[in-house]
């Protein structure tokens, strides 16, 4: 058994993270999964539990020029609902689970597990999104890139919450979220894909391309991204042989129980190529 805390506002989460280092809980659909035990039993939670979910000041989802700001404790669906989320990250979201889990899921929640197959950090990736951390007496915002180190792992500080996420709200010409699984819903990804491209005088003005569970982070090369900047459709189709030649080196997927490595380094590079295609045919 282990100590549990439910703040009154969000001062009150800020003075317990920092004093006690307790384990944040909103809808706790992955901390419930990554502590079980045995059916019929409490949790193993090795640290004491603080229960945020209840935080209406951290309960929401606004716009705010070009971006969009989701709070520490929004849900799945109301980001899935919310007119201004981005279509990939929307796709993304509901792509996720099914609609009772959703109701009780949060956004940060899904970050902060730091899955490399985690739906909706395949889509934040490709659309900048920032974090922002919060403790007593100062606040910091680190790109979601930076801030998942590996699988499980993030820059979270044991004193810090994460209050709010934002994400510009990009052009685009063309956009794509694809989930591939075992079946259409309910399913843990074998692997996901984003496309994000604007073009701008018949040129490629920006281009987004990220990869899920086939690294241990989300796949994004901003270096290869940087070489097809400035591309004609013409000249991205005559060169879409090199660009998938130079994705097969930052792909690198392993075998693991939902798929193999040789299967899914095959499918992001078809769906990469797809992509392009599209962006290319674009008018």
């Amino acid at each position: 058994m282990v100590d549990s805390y439910r703040p009154k506002d969000l001062k009150d989460a800020l003075r317990i993270r920092g004093e006690y280092g307790s384990t944040p809980l909103a809808g706790g659909t992955d901390l419930m999964v990554r502590y079980q035990s045995w059916a019929g039993t409490l949790p193993l939670f090795t640290n004491s539990v603080m229960f945020v979910g209840h935080l209406h000041e951290l309960k929401y989802i606004k716009k705010i020029e070009n971006s969009l700001e989701v709070g520490g404790t929004a849900t799945l669906s109301m980001v899935a609902d919310h007119p201004d989320t981005p279509r990939v990250l929307r796709d993304a979201v509901l792509s996720i689970a099914a609609p009772a889990l959703r109701n009780n899921a949060t956004l940060t929640g899904n970050i902060c597990n730091a899955s490399p197959a985690g739906d909706s950090v395949c889509a934040l990736y490709a659309l900048d999104a920032l974090i922002r951390l919060e403790k007593n007496g100062s606040s910091r915002e680190l790109p979601v890139v930076e801030f998942i180190t590996g699988p499980g792992r993030t820059l979270l500080g044991k004193d810090e919450l994460v209050t709010a996420i934002t994400i510009p709200l990009k052009n685009s010409s063309i956009d794509n979220f694809t989930k591939v699984g075992t079946r259409r819903a309910n399913a843990l990804s074998k692997l996901s894909f984003t496309g994000i491209a604007d073009y701008k005088n018949g040129r490629i003005d920006s281009i987004a391309l990220t990869f899920g569970a086939v690294g241990p982070t989300v796949v994004r090369s901003v270096e290869l991204e940087k070489k097809l900047l400035g591309l004609s459709r013409a000249e991205l189709k005559a060169g879409k042989e090199s660009i998938l030649s130079d994705y097969s080196t930052v792909i690198v997927p392993i075998d693991d129980q939902r798929s193999t490595a040789v299967y899914r380094k095959k499918v992001a590079l078809n769906l990469l190529d797809k992509f392009i295609n599209e962006v290319a045919d674009y008018e």
